[in-house]
Order: C-alpha cells, then sequence, then structure tokens
C-alpha cells in the first residue's frame, strides 16, 4: 500500500526529503491498510518543538463503532530530534514548507510518511516542467522506449 501526493511535485522544488513516523489510532490504520486517504492541501507545522501533519484526510473505517477517528484531525510525526531542529529552522526562512508526500507502510507493518522540504515554483518553472514531461512523452511514443 502506498499512497503518493502527485501534486505536490508540481508545485514545488523539494531540497531534502524525510521519512517519518506517524502517531495512529487503531481505526486510522485499518483505514490506510486500505488505501482510505488523501493529500488535498495537507501540510505540516510546528507546535511546541513537535510536527504535527495538518488537513490530511485519512476516512473513518467502515466497520469502526463508537471508537472511529475523526478524518481531518492532526497527527503528530516521529522524527529525531536532530531532523526537528534542522527543520525549524529551515522553515523559519522565507518561501519554505513541509509538505508530506508519500504514506506507506514499513516491512514490520507500521504507517511511515515521507514529507520533502519545498519551495515553491513560480508559474513559469511550473510551464517548465509541463513542457519537460510532454517532451519525455513524445520521445517515449516516438522512439517505444
Amino acid at each position: 500500500m502506498e499512497l503518493s501526493n502527485k501534486k505536490a511535485y508540481y508545485e514545488y522544488f523539494f531540497e531534502a526529503k524525510y521519512i517519518a513516523g506517524i502517531v495512529l489510532r487503531g481505526t486510522e490504520i485499518k483505514s490506510l491498510r486500505a488505501g482510505k486517504a488523501s493529500f488535498n492541501d495537507s501540510y505540516c507545522m510546528f507546535h511546541n518543538g513537535e510536527l504535527f501533519v495538518k488537513s490530511l484526510h485519512i476516512s473513518e473505517y467502515a466497520f469502526g463503532t463508537y471508537t472511529n477517528h475523526e478524518p481531518m484531525q492532526e497527527r503528530k510525526l516521529l522524527l529525531t530530534k536532530r531532523e526537528l531542529k534542522k527543520l525549524e529552522g529551515k522553515i523559519k526562512e522565507k518561501g519554505y514548507s513541509i509538505i508530506p508526500l508519500k504514506i506507506f507502510l514499513s516491512d514490520k507493518g507500521l504507517a511511515k510518511i515521507e514529507i520533502g522540504l519545498g519551495k515553491g515554483k513560480k508559474n513559469y518553472d511550473k510551464r517548465e516542467t509541463i513542457k519537460a514531461r510532454e517532451n519525455e512523452r513524445d520521445v517515449k511514443r516516438k522512439y517505444g522506449v
């Protein structure tokens, strides 16, 4: 199971990527295993020296009862202190954001999230990205690679 945030690669240049653990409740991990999550406009934010992911939608578990989770609640990310300090320092610079890129299950069955330290693209950068992607498609069509 792997869910990726394709829109993020279009909107941002990424300088660094980190893999973090994510604190989930029982019904959240069951929904993730079923692939019921959405990245629409999700981002990461610091609060009291801890990193949280906001606007990450994990659908309610279909067989959950009164113990079911809230779909849009903020979830804590688990990183080392060194990584947290590095990210917090970079975030204070203008134009940097921490964006969730991918959610996956590790070999041990734990939910992990890949986050990227990104700087927003300008409109002309986005046009160049589209142009490069179209050129790559044309080459594949022409030469069947």
